[in-house]
């Protein structure tokens, strides 16, 4: 018989209850017990909800918070010495570890965030040293299988594995320049063993060890670190099912398939090629093989054919009782149901599947591979032959303006007119811009007040008009609050905008909207992303409205702000019947008309970012030239068809951008802002070992964080940056937008940054 398996769930509550709660505690309005009272009512719901879809192995203990990652280094006692002896609770630790502190004689900086693997999900990465004394604080996994156990669930615990933890940590400040967490495998390996073994202990019968770090090239380098370690757990541990996903084993099947592990999980949907390779290494053994056959990163619905085919290829070489069907990661990264979405045409809620709707896709597929004669499945499985056959339909149709257009692109679309020397010289006479000229990202405060009036619209409580009034007056506010603390170039704060991705998508042919489809990107910060279904182009101008709005009402110069092909893209739900590629190109297309528009409206500053750029690079570097290579043309092809007097910018954030940074300086934007503060400003010493010939804005204070930066600490920042960066090539801006702060941390952090700069100005 085979098994069907979801490998994690979304933890944010069918209708964001976490979010809210948590940011009610963050707020003082709700006590800890409140908090966990509702994060219980939210664990128990999915763990119920998923028994109830028929699905075999649930998962249990990858519920946060905040970010699982954080809640291993937190239980594992991995907490840095500036968050110890502080006086806070263990909760209250663990969240200033994530968003940092400042309350009271509290004064305390976040910990760094990266994005984990290619996803836009952020993880809190552990900070180590030789310093660091591992033991188990609280069993997480073993918590959460007894809660599920007394709400008559029994679960698979998820728990993060050891190698991957280590490789996925830095360094911490007090560790020697040599140091690499791997070290720490011996140190931490006992801590797994009282984890496992209390799991053993309770009855659990398997467990789910997420090692994605073996579908990465380094993972060929681990090869002695997993045969000893896993050597040890197996030991003491349930039966372990080695999970993988985002991408393909390759070479490193050859050494997991002689670990001692009762299971292995692959990425189909990612990588179906691996299927093959991975059945000739394993047979001989008595591993099982548990098939990510349904998607955990993609809205669509499954095609049970393709994924039944799979299936059957691999029980006619190892058996049924040797194969599990699952999801191809968690679903973490899909929203909860579309039972929440009202507003999809009767077509497009058949298109799609979110978390819960995967679960019976799992559950049935298993179902039909053990022979199942139920009816309901046997419906279930002609419906969905019925539903992909109206889809491919759809699917097959293509706007041939669009096709065409693209087509039609040549190499001299990709250029600008002249060279940056000179485009620099221009722009200096034409923007007039000060040394060490300030700015800002893009967003300002997104206010109660601005959610209401755009709720209000939304609901027809308010006019078109009416609306547009308290926007233009938003804007005027924070244009005349930008001139009064005195930054240089300035930006309209967007508050029209609900996401810097769903904005652009609701002006652009092509894309389809959801009501409730939350998806964590990081702490209690969600987004839903649009859905791409079909030939994407702009039928009007989207941003020219209020960008010219805001210019005229300053004689300062403003930033026209726009997202980047990339980033739509990869923060998007995409197509899938038709190449990335193809549908950066038509974003990319469309955006140029943008940027075009502008200019000719009189903005001479506009910023695409591209925040996502590094975020879709492939895992595999043999994969990254052809990525690297349309991502790159397809910005500069929504960014050149400009005069050389108008600037042209571009943001990054919370990314490696080390390994890439040649494409980054092909890109050709006049100036690029990047994540510095959160990260240690390692990226200093890219910029020295490559040089950077453009303008750039590090980021001297982390927006993340409610906490505000003094004058004496951006001053620092500035000056360890000139080491590196030319003072004629800076801009000083804060990491990232503001849309997440309040106006009170946001007026203190920018008369900072302002004071810094000026003090730059008079004294380097």
């Amino acid at each position: 018989m085979v098994s069907s398996s979801v490998l994690g769930f979304p933890r944010i509550g069918a209708n964001r209850e976490v979010k809210k709660a948590v940011e009610a505690y963050w707020g003082g309005k709700i006590s800890a017990e409140d908090l966990l009272k509702v994060a219980a009512d939210v664990k128990k719901s999915s763990w119920t909800n998923l028994k109830a879809r028929g699905v075999d192995l649930i998962p249990s203990g990858e519920f946060s918070l905040y970010d699982h990652v954080l809640d291993h280094s937190a239980a594992f006692n991995a907490i840095p010495k500036r968050y110890q002896g502080l006086g806070l609770s263990p909760l209250d630790v663990f969240f200033a570890m994530g968003r940092g502190r400042q309350a009271g004689n509290v004064d305390v900086p976040a910990c760094e965030m990266k994005k984990w693997f290619d996803s836009n999900y952020h993880f809190v990465v552990p900070e180590l040293s030789e310093e660091t004394d591992f033991k188990l604080l609280y069993n997480k996994a073993l918590a959460e299988y007894n809660e599920a156990k007394e709400a008559g669930v029994i679960t698979r615990p998820v728990v993060l594995g050891p190698i991957s933890y280590l490789i996925l940590a830095k360094a911490g400040k007090e560790a020697p320049a040599t140091f690499q967490p791997i070290s720490l495998l011996p140190k931490i390996l006992p801590v797994y063993k009282q984890l496992l073994s209390e799991l053993k202990a309770a009855g659990v019968q398997s467990v789910q060890i997420d090692e994605p770090i073996l579908v990465l090239d380094k993972g060929a380098e681990l090869d002695k670190q997993y045969a000893s370690a896993y050597g040890e757990l197996v030991g003491v541990a349930p039966k372990i099912i080695l999970t993988t996903y985002f991408n393909r084993l390759d070479s490193n099947i050859n050494f997991i398939a002689k670990l001692p592990v009762a299971g292995l999980h692959i990425d189909l949907v990612r990588a179906p090629q691996q299927l093959g390779e991975v059945i000739a290494a394993i047979k001989s053994t008595p591993i099982i093989l548990s098939l990510g056959v349904v998607s955990g990163r993609n809205i669509w619905k499954a095609d049970f054919a393709v994924a039944i085919k799979h299936a059957q290829t691999a029980i006619a070489a190892l058996g049924a009782d040797r194969v599990i069907v699952a999801t191809s990661s968690s679903l973490l990264h899909t929203p909860v149901t579309l039972a929440s979405e009202k507003k999809l045409t009767e077509q497009q809620r058949d298109w799609f599947s979110f978390a819960l709707e995967k679960a019976s896709e799992v559950a049935t597929i298993a179902a039909v591979l053990s022979g199942s004669q139920d009816p309901a499945v046997s419906a279930a499985l002609e419906a969905n032959k019925v539903s992909i056959a109206k889809r491919r339909q759809f699917e097959s149709t293509s706007d041939d303006a669009v096709r065409k257009r693209v087509a039609a692109i040549t190499p001299d679309m990709y250029h600008r007119k002249s060279p940056f020397a000179t485009r620099k010289d221009v722009q200096a006479k034409h923007l007039n811009l000060p040394k060490f000229p300030t700015t800002t990202i893009g967003s300002f405060p997104q206010t109660k007040e601005i959610r209401t009036a755009r709720a209000k619209l939304g609901k027809g409580e308010i006019s078109e008009a009416e609306y547009d009034e308290f926007i233009a007056k938003e804007i005027e506010m924070v244009v005349k609050f930008q001139e009064k603390v005195g930054l240089d170039l300035l930006v309209h704060g967007e508050p029209e905008r609900n996401d810097m991705v769903q904005y652009f998508g609701e002006q652009l042919n092509g894309f389809v909207f959801t009501q409730n489809a939350w998806v964590q990107s990081y702490g209690s910060r969600y987004v839903r992303p649009p859905i791409i279904v079909s030939d994407v182009s702009r039928p009007k101008p989207m941003t020219v409205k209020w960008s010219s709005y805001a210019q005229s009402v300053s004689t300062k110069p403003m930033k026209g702000m726009l997202s980047g092909p990339v980033t739509i893209l990869n923060w998007s739900f995409p197509r899938d019947d038709v190449p990335r590629k193809l549908q950066s190109q038509q974003l990319a297309l469309a955006l140029r008309d943008e940027v075009i528009d502008l200019e000719k409206a009189g903005i001479s500053a506009i910023q695409v970012d591209e925040p996502a750029i590094r975020e879709g690079l492939p895992l595999r570097r043999s994969d990254w030239d052809e990525y690297l290579e349309w991502a790159v043309d397809t910005f500069k092809l929504s960014t050149a068809g400009v005069s050389d007097a108008t600037q042209t910018h571009s943001h990054f954030c919370y990314s490696d951008f080390g390994d890439i940074f040649p494409s980054i300086q092909r890109l050709d934007a006049d100036v690029i802002s990047i994540e510095f503060s959160k990260s240690d400003m390692k990226l200093l010493h890219t910029f020295k070992q490559y040089g950077y010939s453009n303008q750039i804005g590090p980021g001297v204070y982390d927006i993340h964080s409610p906490r505000v930066p003094s004058e004496e600490e951006i001053k620092e920042r500035l000056k360890t940056t000139l080491a590196i960066i030319p003072d004629h090539l800076m801009f000083i801006n804060p990491d990232c937008g503001l849309k997440t702060r309040g106006w009170k941390e946001t007026e203190a952090s920018l008369a900072n940054l302002v004071a810094a700069a000026r003090w730059a100005r008079a004294n380097i």
